[in-house]
């Protein structure tokens, strides 16, 4: 299986949040995300274990029971399942994150 990321969409979350699903299997997901700076990714938390990359931009990256941290470009987070995180944007900023197993609720 292959995509091209140029024949995928982007869906408007609202609040300078967008979604692009690329690719997935029943097991394993990966979605692009663009925030404008000042967007909030709000605190939530699922099932599904998730690795992010930052591929551009700066932004706060905040988990339940852990210190807030700064990361930019190139560099990755890990959230294990059922922990509560989030973000808030310093500068626009583009996500990879790859979860597992795939999200339903992003299909």
């Amino acid at each position: 299986m292959h995509v091209y990321n140029k024949d995928k969409q982007y869906k408007d979350l609202g609040g300078g949040v967008m979604r692009k699903v690329l690719a997935y299997s029943d097991n394993i997901m990966n979605v692009e995300l663009k925030f404008e700076k000042g967007a909030v990714g709000e605190m939530h938390k699922h099932p599904h274990e998730q690795i992010g990359y930052v591929i551009e931009g700066s932004l706060i990256y905040k988990e339940e029971g852990s210190e807030d941290v700064t990361l930019n470009a190139g560099d990755t987070y890990i959230v294990a399942p059922n922990v509560m995180h989030g973000i808030e944007c310093l500068t626009n900023v583009k996500l990879l994150d790859i979860f597992t197993p795939m999200r339903e609720d992003f299909v």
